[in-house]
């Protein structure tokens, strides 16, 4: 038999309301007052015959079959815009939605992002920042760029390359730092993954390293901190040679300790697109080139 009409308005308030998981901030996007959005979301489940919501007391959860609904459901509103987009310009013009933890995006993706555009003009990218923090489904994203082991729930994932951690100081501090255990005499700026400083003990061959600095949530910031001459961080150097080369940074023991890889994941349920699987190939050739160029 087939589903009853559903209507255009009562998938677009879900859309909005499962990527802000709130009635009210999706009806201020789409102009319509927070009880109209609750009324067609709650309609749509009727006809559905299925909960798509969790509601909490503060704020919304998306249930198994509203998770299920929301890559599809985004994915074809996606498609449409991309289409609309083309009649207005009259040209082809496809949206890519990529999310990049911050230490990325800087420090390896946008130097090489021109040469991307350049072969791709057809191609809309459109690029978010976030802490290794990300859900695909909810934040409409094709593709999220992280770091880690690989294993991300309902997500698939392609390795890019490793980014082995070592410590980095500013230059003032070099001249106290003659072998790895000096640095218990300083403070240790920590990242949230609270054995880095262990790990890299255990690469050094000395007593573990008791982190005593501040915790930061990003790579980023503990490179601007121990530039600052405020202590010494631990990070993949291979994202942050322009610190280098400024001499703003420097390193005062090569050792280094892998602590996972940089992945291009996207969910499973999601097919790719000519856009997506144009960025995939890019993003690998790129790596591979990184990869060949640091073995020379």
């Amino acid at each position: 038999m087939l589903r009853p009409h559903l209507p255009l308005n009562a998938l677009r308030a879900f859309e909005a309301s499962a990527r802000h998981l709130s009635f009210t901030k999706a009806a201020i996007e789409l102009c319509v007052t927070q009880a109209a959005i609750s009324h067609q979301v709650k309609g749509l489940e009727e006809r559905l015959g299925v909960e798509l919501f969790r509601r909490l007391p503060r704020g919304l959860a998306l249930t198994d079959e509203g998770r299920s609904l929301l890559p599809t459901l985004r994915e074809s509103f996606d498609r449409i815009a991309g289409l609309l987009e083309r009649f207005e310009t009259g040209r082809p013009v496809e949206v890519l939605n990529v999310g990049a933890v911050g230490t990325f995006a800087l420090g390896w993706l946008l130097p090489r992002l021109a040469g991307f555009r350049l072969a791709h003009p057809e191609i809309d990218l459109r690029l978010t920042t976030n802490n290794n923090r990300v859900d695909l489904a909810a934040e409409g994203l094709d593709y999220a760029l992280r770091f880690g082991g690989g294993a991300w729930h309902g997500t698939a994932a392609l390795r890019l390359f490793e980014a082995p951690m070592t410590p980095v100081c500013a230059p003032a501090l070099t001249a106290a730092l003659d072998q790895p255990a000096d640095l218990a005499d300083h403070a240790l700026l920590r990242s949230y993954r609270a054995d880095e400083w262990t790990l890299w003990s255990e690469a050094a061959g000395i007593e573990p390293l008791q982190a005593r600095g501040p915790v930061f949530d990003s790579s980023i910031a503990l490179a601007e901190v121990a530039a600052a001459g405020e202590g010494v961080a631990l990070v993949p150097a291979l994202l942050f040679s322009r610190y280098f080369d400024d001499g703003r940074l420097l390193r005062p023991f090569p050792i280094e300790v892998s602590l996972g890889s940089y992945w291009l994941t996207w969910l499973q349920s999601r097919s790719l697109t000519p856009a997506m699987l144009a960025f995939r190939d890019w993003l690998t050739d790129e790596s591979r080139k990184g990869i060949a160029s640091r073995a020379e």
